[in-house]
């Protein structure tokens, strides 16, 4: 009876521990889909384009 407490032991404790792994990923990634909703994974910036804040930045002035 001893080595069935271990056995229903551990089987609770490895359940718990994965419910709480699977909870910090998953909460991790809504809080990236809430703050950041227009970020896309793997995306690649172009460095030929300028980007938005470049663009407020020069206010169309002709560069030399």
């Amino acid at each position: 009876m001893n080595i069935g407490f271990f056995i229903i032991g551990a089987i609770i404790f490895s359940v718990y521990i994965g419910l709480t792994f699977w909870n910090i990923f998953y909460s991790n990634r809504k809080q990236r889909e809430e703050n950041y909703p227009n970020l896309k994974k793997n995306k690649v910036a172009d460095v030929n384009t300028p980007s938005q804040g470049d663009l407020a930045k020069s206010d169309n002035k002709p560069t030399e």
